[in-house]
């Protein structure tokens, strides 16, 4: 997304708020709401740097007088891939909660596999005031993925971002958890521990994030000399019984540590350990990635890689305001920086 708002991308409904009440006068509102005239435009235009509790005033004058905001562009599409795994909820509550202050509000679209579409929440609520999107972890992570949905926004100028990944041949705002970088935490801290058999469960091979996961891996395992590192990589979903089934390999192969490409992933290859009399991390350590509160209460609590929730919802709100008010904005690609949450399930390997 670039500044020029004559791309198509820029917002195309009516960038002015309607005049409060008729003939009202920003004055009489700002008397009414008890604050200055400066701070009632930036309410009606969205503009950052007013306190919640402020333009909760302002709103609550223009009702008064009975001014009703025009609903045209004041929701958000989040299209996200099911809400099954904790992350994803997570990561939607905090976008909600950074949008909130903003007079935007979100609608959570779960896509599921064989039910509805991206495409199918674009077509029905197009008409309804989509101010912008945000593709969380869906498409936009697939090489390949049906254009569709994207480009209808970009039909009618409604501006999108993206989370952990981009679509290729489109310039617009996208922020990713450094794929690579979690990669290399997870290896340098099982390596410390003196594993050299490190397995990784990767997700499907066209998925962005699983790709850059394998990269990274194959990376870091390369830089410590272990150069049979593509032999110890097995790709399958991203759930439970994705993670078991390519847990099962990896050990046949004789690995003492798996690095999983999520927390079902990990807890599938828990399920995988102990139905071979195994146990974690005495015989087999064990990493996820994304992080929950929950993984604490599991049994061993378990090791993870923390995608930093609040830095990415903070992009999306910032950027998506930028991108309503026709502001410009950064298209490179944002990384932010994982970390690595220890907890029990890793240990020293045994002699």
């Amino acid at each position: 997304m670039t500044s020029d708002t004559g791309s198509g991308r820029g917002r195309s409904a009516a960038k002015k708020p309607r005049s409060p009440a008729g003939s009202m006068k920003l004055a009489e509102i700002a008397a009414i709401a008890g604050v200055s005239e400066a701070t009632v435009s930036r309410v009606l235009n969205r503009k950052y740097g007013v306190a919640q509790k402020t333009r909760e005033q302002v709103e609550a004058a223009l009702r008064t007088v009975g001014y009703e905001r025009a609903t045209k562009g004041e929701v958000v599409l989040v299209l996200v891939p099911g809400l099954n795994e904790a992350f994803f909820a997570n990561i939607c509550d905090a976008i909600e909660k950074a949008l909130s202050p903003q007079s935007l509000r979100a609608v959570i679209c779960p896509v599921y596999p064989g039910t509805v579409f991206e495409r199918d929440y674009v077509e029905a609520l197009i008409d309804t005031g989509i101010a912008a999107a945000v593709f969380l972890s869906s498409s936009n992570t697939l090489r390949n993925a049906d254009p569709v949905a994207h480009q209808l926004l970009e039909s009618r100028g409604i501006p999108y971002i993206s989370v952990n990944g981009g679509f290729a041949d489109t310039d617009v705002p996208v922020v990713s958890t450094d794929d690579w970088q979690a990669a290399e935490l997870s290896v340098a801290h099982l390596h410390d521990l003196g594993h050299r058999r490190i397995g990784l469960t990767a997700g499907p091979v066209g998925n962005i994030p699983a790709d850059r996961r394998v990269e990274g891996f194959l990376a870091a395992m390369d830089a410590r000399g272990l150069t049979d590192a593509e032999d110890l990589v097995v790709r399958h979903y991203y759930s439970l019984e994705g993670g078991r089934h390519a847990a099962d390999e990896l050990l046949a192969l004789g690995v003492t540590a798996i690095i999983a490409s999520s927390d079902d992933m990990a807890l599938g290859a828990y399920r995988a350990i102990t139905r071979r009399g195994l146990r974690v991390p005495d015989d087999v350590s064990v990493i996820g990635y994304n992080d929950s509160y929950m993984l604490d209460f599991t049994d061993p609590a378990l090791t993870s890689v923390r995608q930093p929730i609040e830095r990415i919802a903070d992009f999306c709100a910032r950027t998506l305001m930028s991108m309503v008010q026709n502001r410009p904005v950064h298209t490179d690609e944002v990384l932010v920086e994982p970390e690595l949450r220890i907890r029990n399930s890793t240990a020293p390997v045994r002699d």
